[in-house]
């Protein structure tokens, strides 16, 4: 089968599917296929301090990293709003980060700014290293990832593909929605803090030192009521048409929060990540686009 690419949105110029989604979605809940994700942005972090330093500007423990470990980390405005997603690894030298391409600049920006007088140096990989999703079950942070040098990709592609299926982001979109993964640009948006997004006890480790935005991640969770949550909803199958992401989400007429991502899954059917008020009734139908839904409790373990 042919592939077809992404056309639009933060994953433009990706393959969506090959042909047959259910298949890819069935050999990559398997453990049975790879991705490419080489249009996804690389930064890498040398120096010394590098670990000491990330950990200090991100919500994740990272002081004590090992080689070859992939974590996921935040980094948060002062109010506590998230505003960056990573996703890093260590090997012993360098520190190697891949996110969004349409954030690399702004990161980078970033981090470059907070390095003050310390032995780091961090630079955009993007044009030398690429991210493959390698084959395996999906871990919690939609891995197992494989970062590879661009001048061996096509080899490690080819050697792949010899034992495994190579999927889209159909496939790895639908799986992250089911198991209720939120990720920056679709789920997250200005007013976003990690206590609605299920992101505590993951990408936020809650036992670590003080971190930019760590105030208001604290006095939520001590509260136990963040104004809204990260929800699951079952759309009417029988519509051609799916909401996009970000339409809005009614209860009658009132708003009570925004779509994510719609995906099609191969037993769930059409599904979608929704951000909806905390105190939105458990028996309502929401309504996006004309597309009503049923919504369910995501199991996002916070303590």
């Amino acid at each position: 089968m042919s592939a077809v690419l992404v056309e639009s949105g933060p994953d433009k110029g990706a393959i969506w599917h090959f042909g047959e989604p259910n298949k890819e979605q069935k050999e990559l809940a398997a453990g049975n296929a790879w991705a490419d994700l080489s249009h996804r942005g690389v930064l890498s972090v040398t120096g010394k301090d590098r670990l000491t330093w990330l950990h200090s500007l991100t919500t994740q423990h990272l002081e004590q990293l090992p080689p070859a470990k992939w974590v996921d980390a935040l980094i948060l405005d002062p109010q506590g709003h998230v505003i960056e997603q990573l996703f890093l690894v260590d090997d012993g030298i360098t520190t190697w980060i891949h996110t969004e391409t349409a954030r690399i600049t702004p990161l980078l920006d970033y981090l470059t700014k907070m390095k003050f007088m310390l032995d780091v140096d961090v630079k955009d990989e993007s044009s030398n290293y690429a991210v493959l999703r390698a084959p395996g079950k999906s871990d919690e942070i939609g891995g197992p990832y494989a970062l590879v040098p661009r001048s061996e990709l096509t080899e490690t592609k080819e050697a792949f593909s010899k034992s495994h299926t190579q999927v889209g982001i159909w496939a790895l979109e639908a799986l992250r929605v089911a198991q209720g993964r939120a990720r920056l640009l679709f789920e997250v948006d200005h007013k976003s803090i990690p206590n609605e997004l299920g992101f505590l006890n993951k990408a936020v480790h809650m036992n670590k030192g003080c971190y930019r935005g760590q105030e208001t991640v604290a006095k939520v969770f001590n509260l136990g009521q963040p104004p809204r949550k990260l929800v699951l909803l079952h759309l009417d199958g029988s519509m051609v048409v799916m909401p996009e992401n970000g339409a809005k989400l009614f209860d009658g007429e009132k708003e009570v929060g925004f779509i994510g991502t719609v995906a099609r899954h191969y037993e769930l059917g059409p599904i979608a990540l929704a951000v909806i008020k905390r105190n939105t009734p458990a028996d309502c139908v929401l309504i996006a686009d004309g597309v009503s839904a049923n919504w369910a409790e995501l199991s996002l373990k916070t303590s």
